[in-house]
């Protein structure tokens, strides 16, 4: 059970967020497929602004900003969920805590700051390849904003780890939700941009794609967006490659 100090400071985040609630930006933000459902139109500085106060909380009691979280979470509101996101602690994030974090899920925004927390879990890979093979749009496209996470943060990784996600994003690639195929397009993207081992990995994926899912718009759209980054020259500059 939560300590009463969580559940007093969850409260007080709670209400701070709705003194901050903006409904002129509930609109916009579901002109961008964020879902007005829970929302309180509280913008992604302000939650930040929250985090930096809670630091020192954060590393000296780490236990009960965990507690927070789940707090927060719990509530359902959108911008308390990012916040939860923002807040918690990997090294006491449990696997099955990420599933249920992730099967909440009905905005592309919370499903794609999540993954920085799961990232730096220890289960972040197997959950990568888990949520691959999921049909819920959003515990599908949470795989592969991990995968992104993990190409970006995780510099201690050898690059083939990370090229072994490729064939995830091959598999995918087909899926016709927009959701799904722009995250596995950024996935691919992100892999190709980490190194030149992993560049010619991506470009040797897009290639690929483009020939074995030739009948399928939304693949060939993955790969040859990201075959048209992935060769500019600005990419190729920055990976020593141009």
């Amino acid at each position: 059970m939560p300590t009463d100090a969580a559940a007093a400071l969850a409260d007080d985040l709670i209400d701070r967020l709705r003194a901050a609630a903006d409904p002129a930006n509930i609109a916009g933000m579901a002109r961008y497929g964020i879902s007005p459902v829970g929302t309180l139109g509280v913008t992604v500085p302000t939650l930040r602004g929250i985090v930096r106060e809670l630091r020192p909380l954060r590393r000296a009691d780490p236990e009960l900003v965990h507690e927070v979280a789940a707090r927060l979470w719990a509530s359902g509101i959108h911008e308390a969920r990012m916040l939860a996101g923002f807040l918690d602690v990997p090294v006491l994030v449990t696997p099955q805590q990420a599933d249920a974090w992730v099967a909440d899920v009905d905005s592309w925004d919370t499903c794609d700051q999540l993954q920085d927390l799961f990232a730096a879990t220890p289960f972040a890979y197997d959950k990568a390849r888990e949520w691959a093979g999921r049909k819920e749009t959003f515990v599908k496209r949470a795989a592969f904003a991990l995968i992104c996470a993990l190409a970006i943060h995780d510099r201690q990784a050898p690059d083939e780890r990370i090229a072994a996600l490729l064939p995830l994003i091959e598999r995918e690639a087909p899926d016709e939700r927009p959701y799904v195929h722009k995250g596995v397009n950024w996935a691919l993207r992100q892999i190709g941009k980490r190194s030149a081992a992993c560049h010619e990995a991506a470009v040797t994926t897009g290639e690929r794609i483009l020939v074995v899912h030739a009948g399928s718009k939304a693949a060939c759209w993955v790969a040859r967006d990201a075959l048209r980054e992935l060769r500019s020259e600005a990419v190729l500059r920055r990976l020593g490659l141009a």
